[in-house]
């Protein structure tokens, strides 16, 4: 595969507004509004210290994405960086691991949202996962400032739909609720602070890691900016504070109102939080948010993907096709591509929904945190060829190597637990065996270009 023309470049229409918001609405998800429902069940309050480490880990690995931007701006996104610390292979494995994660998110957020359709629209759920793919895939086409609009305002909803539930819930706790001190007595009789023991907040965790994994987007985003790197140090610096805020500041106001024993798996605790607040139509607008950030992620997904294949192109490491753009200065191909990628998906869906498409899930599943371990590796050699090489650094993680190789152990520990859990180990087997399958494909093709020019 040779690398792309020279000339192709992307646009750099995107404002810093628009980074900051699309790494906050990478993260602000499904995730928060109905899946914090499962972590609750399993951990009860003490669910706070989970989303404290969590959050803590995407900091870092936000830090060492900034560290590098700033030692070595103008390489791209992440995959880059990867390629930069510890070889091409890296670059090569870590973008098509993210490729393949995206272009599963593609069909599972286009699922997600056709059946919410479903009730209200009479067609079959392929047909509305069709056309929704069919939106953002002209979304994406028309130019990457219209992208950033649509995240900007799909961010912001997610957004003020959290402070102002914040707010309406502090207003319950502390004004017209039965009290305070009538809810710090139920949180009491429900067994505190941990009532499944201090074990159960780390058994949460590969619950609650994946609901908060998405900031990086703002990376890749930053590319079509005026100023990359300062614009990926700004995300690091506070986008992932204002997150950890909204999580836990949000679930910590669940808790005061809600007895944790009461939050039912799958269902939405902010529902449950709003009906006992007594607001009307609580589920009908938390139903909307929830459907507003299905499709701001499916939004994202087709974004990363066409923007990871531009980029691998660039590298070589995909087909040159994949590196031009179209007369708007995006990536047509590949945006057209990652939607009929995702839409085969949805297929498979309903045509082998026990057999590929359950494949598909279980090995796309921990794919993301083999992505997150090779950032912090690569961070880790790069980090080390500059201070021997006497280099100033603008950014930096805190106390090197300590924090970096707490970052790579957490990752590594959440594997291992993922792989102790009889529903989450086949997960993780196939997840190890798809990045084994992209290091072989990148030494395989390194060797057949070799081939090529000695014949």
């Amino acid at each position: 595969m040779s690398a792309s023309p020279p000339g192709e470049a992307l646009a750099h229409s995107l404002k810093p507004r628009h980074v900051a918001m699309i790494s906050i609405g990478g993260i602000i998800g499904a995730g928060i509004f109905v899946g914090s429902s499962a972590a609750i069940h399993i951990a009860g309050p003490a669910v706070l210290l989970t989303y404290a480490l969590c959050g803590a880990l995407v900091f870092v690995i936000m830090r060492m994405l900034g560290e590098m931007a700033m030692a070595r701006p103008g390489v791209g996104s992440f995959t880059g960086y990867a390629a930069l610390g510890l070889g091409p292979w890296a670059g090569f494995t870590t973008a098509w691991l993210y490729y393949y994660f995206w272009v599963i998110t593609i069909a599972v957020e286009a699922i997600a949202g056709a059946n919410m359709l479903m009730p209200f629209i009479p067609l079959p759920m392929w047909a509305l996962a069709a056309l929704l793919i069919a939106a953002m895939t002209l979304v994406n086409l028309f130019s990457v400032k219209t992208y950033g609009e649509f995240e900007f305002w799909f961010a912001s909803l997610k957004v003020i739909t959290i402070i102002g539930f914040m707010a309406l819930g502090l207003a319950y706790i502390f004004g017209f609720g039965p009290g305070l001190a009538r809810l710090t007595a139920g949180f009491a009789s429900h067994g505190g602070a941990f009532p499944m023991g201090l074990g159960a907040a780390f058994t949460a965790i590969p619950v609650v890691i994946f609901s908060m994994m998405g900031s990086e987007v703002a990376t890749i985003a930053a590319v079509e900016t005026e100023d990359p790197a300062r614009n990926i140090v700004r995300a690091a610096r506070t986008v992932t504070l204002r997150i950890m805020f909204f999580y836990i500041g949000s679930i910590a106001v669940i808790l005061a109102i809600l007895p944790w024993a009461d939050v039912i798996s799958g269902k939405s605790p902010f529902v449950a939080a709003l009906s006992i607040i007594k607001v009307p139509g609580a589920e009908a607008v938390i139903g909307a948010v929830i459907f507003t950030a299905i499709v701001s992620c499916l939004n994202s997904a087709i974004y990363v993907t066409s923007r990871m294949l531009f980029e691998m192109a660039q590298r070589g490491d995909a087909p040159a096709a994949f590196g031009r753009v179209s007369p708007r200065r995006v990536p047509a191909l590949g945006i057209i591509v990652s939607g009929v990628a995702g839409f085969a998906v949805v297929l498979s869906s309903v045509f082998s929904p026990d057999a590929l498409f359950t494949f598909l899930l279980q090995s796309s599943g921990a794919t993301i945190l083999c992505v997150y371990l090779l950032i912090s590796l690569s961070q880790i050699a790069l980090r080390r060829r500059l201070d021997a090489a006497g280099e100033h650094l603008t950014v930096k993680v805190w106390a090197f190597p300590v924090i970096s190789w707490t970052a790579v152990g957490g990752i590594i520990a959440v594997l291992v637990m993922m792989a102790m859990m009889p529903d989450q180990r086949l997960q993780v087997a196939l997840s190890l065996a798809v990045f084994a399958a992209c290091v072989s494909a990148h030494f395989l093709c390194r060797q057949r270009a070799r081939n090529a020019q000695v014949a």
